[in-house]
């Protein structure tokens, strides 16, 4: 399976973008996707989660009520929309697809993962 990330780039704080992951197969359409960063000297942090059929959402205490993750399984795609950017918010951030149907918090739960797409928020 090949998660093919996008969508990133330069905003200013208070800005908005989304993000879209494409899966190379529809298979993924049975397991859960989340979205994690990682930051320039900072361990890599969950952003949002997403199961399998989209019921069950889970955000990174850092993002709650500002980022909303979704997915497209026809499309087999996932997305993540930022609004209300931080410069604090400026890292890579991956898609990956969980072992399960049920999207884990923790990164081990991950079994495929995408390239990365940048994000940078000025101030």
């Amino acid at each position: 399976v090949q998660l093919q990330a996008s969508g990133g780039g330069l905003v200013q704080a208070g800005g908005s973008l989304r993000l879209s992951c494409a899966a190379s197969r529809r298979t993924v359409s049975n397991n859960g996707m989340g979205w994690f960063r990682q930051a320039p000297g900072k361990e890599r942090e969950v952003v949002a989660t997403i199961s399998w059929n989209g019921g069950v959402t889970n955000y990174g205490n850092s993002v709650g009520g500002r980022f909303s993750i979704s997915r497209d399984n026809a499309k087999s795609t996932v997305y993540l929309q930022m609004n209300s950017l931080k410069p604090e918010d400026t890292a890579v951030y991956y898609c990956a697809a969980a072992r399960s149907a049920i999207a884990s918090m923790d990164s081990r739960g991950y079994q495929y993962w995408g390239q990365g797409t940048e994000v940078t928020v000025s101030s």
